[in-house]
């Protein structure tokens, strides 16, 4: 299975239902709250070149997006082969 990362933020529930849709589909993820970590902002806005809404979600190195982008994969039944 892939890497996942999520970087979240405090009140968010896009970031609370993109979590929920991951361990429904039993993925394993790394959370990074970006206010609470020295950095992580900067680094999301790096890698999502310049994207500030959160959750932002990586799959590996592969930018997903965000809650609707992994939505549509779950309900396009294409999440479980984006995960393998």
């Amino acid at each position: 299975m892939k890497k996942i990362i999520i970087y979240t933020g405090p009140v968010c529930n896009y970031c609370d239902a993109a979590k929920r849709l991951l361990k429904r589909n039993n993925a394993l993820f790394t959370e990074i709250n970006i206010a609470e970590v020295d950095g992580a902002l900067d680094e999301m806005l790096k890698k999502t070149n310049g994207k500030r809404t959160i959750p932002q979600i990586f799959f590996d190195d592969q930018h997903i997006g965000g809650y609707e982008e992994i939505r549509a994969l779950e309900k396009d039944n294409k999440l479980q082969d984006v995960l393998k």
